[in-house]
């Protein structure tokens, strides 16, 4: 019997994300829509994703230099860079931030949202903090996986965001050299992962947005 709860409660969540996907514009509309040849906002959104030293990993890597192509090419004036040390113990904005400044973004034009646990976090925290310092026009910009998940999420909150999900084609003709960085100096102490302090349940809620106080 529990076995059974078991694999209907994974139909149920499986037929929830995927319905909701079904709804969210394709990665190629939201490319047509978004990215125009004049468009600046004022900035883009990126999430973060684990270091772990002394290294960037593929997702890293893609979502640095596609934020870092959009600040270059006149896309966004600035950069929102979010996460907090959630799975290794660094803080993953901080050391995004570390790579774009070495890629040659202004560290002026770059910001750092740092509480964020979750995808959902990320986004919503990152919207708060660019509106409070000003920043109207803002966009997410992460791979097109992650983009779609969050699509009906950020339209329900935030319904002036907008979406620059990445180009693959764009990004294979990118440099890929990857910066020196101070990482070690980006170490939080009596670092505690995330799976140590929540549940499996809980992370589900939280990637949910359901920590999200929205009157805070």
């Amino acid at each position: 019997m529990l076995k059974f709860i078991k694999y209907s409660l994974i139909f149920l969540i499986a037929t929830l994300l995927f319905s909701c996907l079904w709804f969210v514009p394709t990665i190629k509309k939201l490319n047509k829509r978004e990215l125009k040849d004049h468009t600046k906002y004022d900035a883009i959104i990126v999430p973060g994703v684990p270091f772990v030293a002394p290294t960037w990993d593929m997702v890293m890597q893609m979502r640095v230099i596609w934020a870092v192509h959009l600040y270059k090419t006149g896309h966004t004036k600035n950069i929102v860079f979010s996460g907090s040390s959630v799975y290794s113990p660094y803080i993953e904005s901080q050391v995004m931030r570390a790579y774009a400044i070495k890629m040659g973004v202004p560290a002026e034009n770059i910001f750092t949202e740092e509480r964020a646990e979750h995808s959902t976090e990320n986004i919503w925290y990152s919207y708060k903090l660019a509106k409070a310092n000003g920043l109207n026009t803002i966009a997410l910009a992460s791979d097109p996986f992650q983009t779609r998940l969050l699509y009906t999420f950020a339209k329900k909150h935030m319904k002036d965001m907008q979406f620059l999900p990445v180009i693959f084609d764009t990004l294979k003709t990118l440099s890929h050299t990857e910066p020196k960085i101070n990482y070690d100096s980006l170490l939080v102490k009596n670092f505690k992962s995330l799976p140590d302090r929540e549940s499996r349940w809980q992370r589900f809620r939280g990637t949910m947005g359901k920590h999200i106080n929205f009157k805070e």
